[in-house]
């Protein structure tokens, strides 16, 4: 819902709502300074993924767990395979921050110090490089495309030049480790898919959607 407000702000004049709603300046202030949305979209977006999956550990149902007295079919459908927890989440969690943000973008900004908190938060993981290999995959992808990448800053001092790219090779070192972690435990059969090659398809398919 933060996301969806802060790119919809975009275009209106800041000054205008400074006084009236202090907490949606201070978030709009930082996210919208030079490059910083996309930035903020890179950081927010793992946040998401990682709330997304604490979620699911801790709501994850125990082997031959049962409740409300549930007969096979629906504990296998509502239970097991996690639909239940799908709902709660989307319904309670993701769908109504952001119907509740396309429509109030400013109030839902200023409703607490939280999206403040949580636009700084995401600046911060992104300046780490944790994930900075997505700016490679960008600029192959703009090599291809024969399209320049926009930006609204300067460009790069040779020193900011080094920490880029120094950042891009730690991203890409964690993201090939991480891949062959993944891999491992799919090849051994050490994760919950079904056995057999399908089901790795359909991971890196779903992957590509998301």
């Amino acid at each position: 819902g933060g996301q969806a407000a802060l790119v919809g702000l975009q275009p209106i004049d800041k000054e205008k709502y400074a006084a009236s709603h202090p907490r949606a300046f201070a978030s709009a202030t930082a996210a919208h300074r030079g490059d910083n949305m996309e930035r903020f979209i890179v950081g927010r977006q793992f946040l998401v993924v990682l709330i997304v999956f604490v979620i699911n550990l801790m709501a994850s149902a125990a082997e031959d767990a049962n409740v409300l007295d549930l007969n096979d079919s629906l504990r296998e459908v509502f239970l097991s395979s996690g639909v239940a927890v799908i709902l709660t989440t989307v319904m309670l969690g993701q769908l109504t921050a952001q119907v509740n943000s396309a429509s109030s973008m400013l109030d839902f900004l200023n409703n607490s110090w939280g999206m403040v908190i949580t636009t700084n938060i995401s600046l911060a993981i992104e300046m780490s490089g944790l994930l900075h290999c997505v700016y490679l995959v960008q600029m192959m992808f703009s090599r291809i495309a024969g399209t320049p990448i926009e930006t609204d800053e300067a460009p790069r001092t040779p020193l900011q030049k080094v920490f880029f790219w120094a950042r891009v090779i730690l991203s890409v070192v964690f993201l090939g480790f991480a891949l062959a972690v993944t891999l491992s435990a799919m090849f051994d059969d050490k994760d919950s898919q079904y056995e057999g090659y399908i089901s790795m398809i359909i991971f890196f398919a779903l992957m590509c959607l998301a």
